[in-house]
């Protein structure tokens, strides 16, 4: 048995050296070659494999001098590009002799997976390359190239980056000092250094092998990195499709390395991730959804692109919860990050109504869409939510905190049961909301999103909207100080304001201090005059998606809202005179 959990282990012999490989799932299936890089062992998957086998033949295998597989003698020169495609061909030959492999490789498991995918003698051998953290020398040389031969201020500036960024691959190639500091006092400060700048959770990664890893590793890059920098392939063209994942905080690897990669990669699908270097450890979820649903459409024939709708880029595969999504603003949001290809949480006091959403989602292009009935007032409801959501599918990306209920009438005919149920949904909703989801994202410490649905009434008094303006008014600064709290976690913050939206809502308000005949007349009213205005909700849906990747703090949506919030911050005076107009009854 293996650290993989599970997992059947088989030894392949190649080249001199004995390799260590670890299977799961059913070998009939599909097989996906999982390639770690440095300074890791197989390990490094033992959060996505499991994710990954219940649909596919999995296989991780420790790369020669790495983990339980041995080291090649002498280490000089047993470390190069070829003899690792030899290992990698060797292991192919024994987990799947009859069909092409799925090809995922992190880090230095990249760097070696585009050689792997770029030579002749691997063409019919492998079906798609999922690369991350890990470029091509090969085109990384040429992007060197292009840049001293035609400088340019910004092309200096990319030059300058990446240099700094790799001050690593420097010390690397110095002699001996990398082998006394891995076995020394860096290789038992590393899981440390892990956990607090990556924010990589502990447990059993690394394992105790990692000294030796990193030292042995050491000769991936004297054996290879300069070499091929100075003298790069003009035909490293790769021959698969290939999916390429950028984490954009990556402290070692700038995205620009990958500029004019479709070049290289012509069926190239690309996809960011807000992460640091150390996704599989990190973000295995995410991960294993990109994977899965593109070995799953390179296996249909289809090219393996991303999601069409637009943002698909940056919430591919994120998980998204939306509160009150069986309606209105929320099924929009909910369908709209669906057509970006993210995970859709629909979540709705109407279980059916959520269901709904999730059966329309998954039609829309969602990776996967789920339905859960809460009633977000209800604190204890809110909190088994939450684990469920954890347990089942990870920690949440982005949360949208919708669901909010209308109510109008006079301050004085309101009664104290009418506020306390306003307050219940529009502010405490919110509340649970970013305590339980919000603080499972500051634990994960890899960033997030929450987005709270307020209203142009935050900041637009009315003499018939006491209650409601108040509970959308405590939203919107609630967002900002929460947005002050989280600001150096990583997470964004976004109060979004729409105005007169032609949802449900007006149908379903609640009006104070009238009889029910009184109450539908005005319900009737306010759906027609909602409807006459006929703002779409799936406007605002697109406005929450931009205010995401744009992390803005507040987002007036409709131009009366835009209108109300500039005359809030430089004429509430003329505010404060709208709000005294009596409004009709």
């Amino acid at each position: 048995m293996t650290g993989l959990r599970g997992a059947r282990e088989r030894r392949v012999r190649t080249g001199g050296v004995e390799l260590c490989v670890a299977e799961m799932g059913d070998p009939e299936r599909p097989t996906v070659v999982l390639v770690h890089g440095y300074p890791d062992s197989k390990e490094v998957w033992s959060e996505v494999a499991p994710r990954l086998a219940g649909r596919f033949h999995v296989v991780a295998y420790d790369v020669r001098g790495h983990g339980r597989s041995t080291a090649p003698r002498p280490l000089r020169g047993g470390f190069t590009l070829e003899k690792l495609t030899d290992d990698f061909l060797a292991v192919a030959d024994a987990v799947s002799p009859d069909r092409p492999v799925h090809l995922v490789g992190h880090d230095w498991g990249s760097v070696q997976s585009w050689e792997f995918v770029t030579v002749g003698r691997t063409a019919g051998r492998i079906a798609s390359f999922t690369s991350m953290s890990g470029p091509s020398l090969d085109h990384f040389g040429h992007w060197i190239d292009r840049r001293l031969k035609r400088p340019t201020p910004r092309r200096v500036g990319q030059l300058l980056g990446q240099g700094a960024k790799s001050w690593y691959v420097y010390l690397l190639h110095t002699p001996v000092l990398p082998e006394l500091a891995w076995r020394g006092p860096l290789g038992r400060s590393w899981p440390h250094i892990l956990r607090r700048l990556e924010k990589v959770p502990g447990g059993d990664y690394p394992t105790s092998s990692l000294p030796s890893d990193a030292s042995h590793g050491a000769w991936l890059y004297r054996d290879n990195v300069r070499a091929r920098l100075r003298n790069p392939r003009a035909d490293a063209f790769a021959h698969v499709p290939v999916q390429l994942i950028t984490p954009l905080n990556d402290v070692f690897l700038s995205g620009r390395l990958h500029d004019e990669l479709e070049r290289w990669a012509p069926r190239l699908t690309r996809r960011t991730l807000p992460a640091g270097h150390w996704v599989p450890r990190t973000r295995p979820d995410h991960l294993a959804t990109w994977i899965a649903d593109f070995v799953t459409s390179v296996e249909a024939g289809q090219s393996g692109a991303a999601a069409p709708g637009r943002y698909a880029e940056r919430f591919g595969g994120q998980l998204v919860l939306v509160t009150g999504a069986g309606g209105g603003i929320g099924r929009a949001t909910a369908l709209a990050f669906a057509e970006a290809g993210a995970r859709v949480l629909a979540v709705d006091r109407d279980a059916g109504a959520a269901a709904r959403t999730a059966e329309e989602a998954r039609r829309r292009g969602a990776a996967a869409a789920w339905a859960e009935g809460a009633d977000v007032s209800d604190e204890r409801a809110m909190e088994r939510l939450a684990e469920r959501v954890t347990d089942a599918y990870g920690v949440v990306d982005v949360l949208v905190n919708n669901a909010g209920i209308g109510l109008g009438g006079s301050f004085f005919d309101t009664t104290t049961e009418e506020w306390k149920r306003v307050l219940d949904v529009n502010l405490w909703g919110v509340i649970h909301g970013c305590r339980l989801f919000g603080r499972r994202m500051a634990e994960r410490g890899q960033g997030g999103h929450i987005v709270n649905i307020a209203s142009a009434a935050a900041f637009q008094p009315s003499r018939a909207l006491p209650a409601y303006s108040t509970s959308k008014a405590a939203v919107l600064m609630l967002s900002e100080c929460l947005r002050a709290e989280l600001a150096g976690q990583g997470i964004g913050v976004t109060a979004v304001c729409p105005g007169f939206v032609n949802t449900g809502i007006t149908s379903t308000a609640r009006f104070a201090g009238t009889d029910p005949e009184t109450e539908r007349r005005l319900q009737r009213r306010a759906a027609r005059l909602y409807g006459l205005r006929n703002y779409p909700p799936e406007k605002v849906a697109a406005a929450v998606l931009r205010a995401v990747v744009r992390d803005e703090a507040v987002v007036p949506v409709t131009p009366e809202a835009r209108g109300a919030y500039a005359l809030s911050r430089w004429m509430p005076g003329v505010l404060r005179r709208i709000a005294r107009i009596k409004p009709p009854v």
